[in-house]
Order: structure tokens, then C-alpha cells, then sequence
């Protein structure tokens, strides 16, 4: 199977929900997690990531066995260890993965060319200018130039967590990467910002704006989810 972004959502601007793996305890993680998936897919949500953000490697996997339901979309982002990502999306079936990074200086090519030729089914969704990542010092142009050849999908963010991917760097990445190639805003996406994001971005990783005061150890707050995907809904009449 061919590799594509659009493919694999088949959706105009597809939404993700970010899985946090916030709780007291393993067990308590897994039955949120799942919990929380089952709202986004309620609500309309296109796809689920599913991160070790508050949780262990054990739980990532947990929550991947025990989620393969037919027609949902996952994803896997093992922070730290991002190829540890490929090793678990295959084990689970899981359609992509999110990489925080597909630049130079946080690859090992060779290896991530290895996991990505024993994987050509597996769509990966590859950070540039990702927040909490360091510059390369390149031209922007040969960052996003390397990037797109490494990955089906670009995500960029702001400076941090819950904070709005600035318009101005979405319009940057999106005259290089042209209309074709996919481009994802992958941090603090609301309800409010999304009209404006949606001119640049070809679909959005929301993750802390789900939750009540965008405190990602809370669970996901099912009006947040409506409110928005009400509002994506009306952007893909357009």
C-alpha cells in the first residue's frame, strides 16, 4: 500500500485529537484514553494520536491494543524515541505515526530510512520548526525541502503547548510546500482560530484546547470537542 495523507483520511482538513494518557495509575490511563477516543469519535474527530505525554511505553501500547476499532484512524508519537513509534504502530496496526521532528540534527538517517522502507504502508507526520525543537541554522527552504521527502505530512507549531501556530509562519511553510504536499498545524488550534488557520493548514493536531482550561491532565470536555468540529464542519461546506 502506497503512502498518503490524503488518502488515509479521505476528509477535507482532517482533525486529530491528541490522546494525553493522563491518571493516577496505568490502568486508570488506559480506561481514560479509551474513554476519550470514544468521544472524539462521537463528535466527529477525524483521528487519534496517541502520546506518551503523561504515560509510559507500556501504556502507549496498551491503548493501541485495545482501540482497533474498524473505522477509526490512529496514530502513534513516542516521545523520546521516535522510532520506537514504528515498532508499535505495526505491532498495533495503526495507520501513522507523528514524529516532533524530521530534521537533520534529530535523525539517525539510516536507521529511520531502514524503519521507513520496512514500513511503506505506515504514513508519517513529520515535524519542522516544531516547538521545543532546536533550529537547524539552514534556510527554511532546505528544512522544509529535506522534511517533505522524509514524510507524507509537514507539522509545524508555535513556541509551546497550547499555543497558536502563528499564521504568518503557516503562509511561510505553505508557499514553499505549495498546495500539494499536506501542512499541519499542530498546536493550539481553538475553535476561535481555526477559520483563519484553515486558509494555510491542510489539518490540524488539537490536543490541550479539549480540555477545561487547557490543562492536559483533565479529560477531554465533550462541548470543546462539538464546539469545534462544529466550526470544521462549516469550513469544509466552503
Amino acid at each position: 500500500m502506497e503512502r498518503g495523507f490524503k488518502e488515509l483520511f479521505k476528509v477535507s482538513k482532517p482533525v486529530m485529537g491528541m490522546i494525553h494518557l493522563a491518571g493516577s495509575n496505568s490502568r486508570d490511563k488506559v480506561t481514560r484514553a479509551l474513554e476519550e477516543m470514544r468521544v472524539y469519535y462521537e463528535e466527529g474527530v477525524d483521528g487519534f494520536i496517541i502520546e506518551n505525554y503523561h504515560g509510559g511505553l507500556k501504556d502507549v501500547m496498551n491503548v493501541a491494543k485495545h482501540s482497533k476499532w474498524h473505522d477509526v484512524v490512529r496514530g502513534i508519537n513516542v516521545l523520546g524515541e521516535p522510532y520506537t513509534s514504528f515498532v508499535i504502530a505495526h505491532q498495533h496496526r495503526t495507520q501513522f505515526i507523528q514524529l516532533d521532528s524530521v530534521q537533520t540534527l534529530d535523525l539517525d538517517l539510516s536507521s529511520y530510512n531502514l524503519f521507513r522502507d520496512e514500513h511503506p504502508g505506515l504514513v508519517v507526520l513529520g515535524g519542522i520548526g516544531f516547538k521545543y525543537t532546536n533550529p537547524t541554522g539552514n534556510p527554511l527552504e532546505q528544512d522544509i525541502r529535506e522534511g517533505m521527502s522524509r514524510c507524507e505530512a509537514i507539522v509545524t507549531t508555535g513556541p509551546g503547548t497550547g499555543i497558536e501556530t502563528p499564521i504568518e509562519k503557516l503562509k511561510r511553510y505553505k508557499k514553499i510546500m505549495g498546495d500539494k504536499f499536506p501542512l499541519i498545524s499542530g498546536a493550539g488550534v481553538t475553535a476561535q482560530n481555526v477559520r483563519e488557520q484553515a486558509q494555510y493548514a491542510d489539518g490540524f493536531i488539537v490536543g490541550s484546547y479539549f480540555k477545561p482550561y487547557g490543562n492536559t491532565e483533565l479529560k477531554v470536555d465533550r462541548n470543546l470537542v462539538r464546539s469545534f468540529m462544529d466550526v470544521v464542519r462549516e469550513i469544509r461546506k466552503v
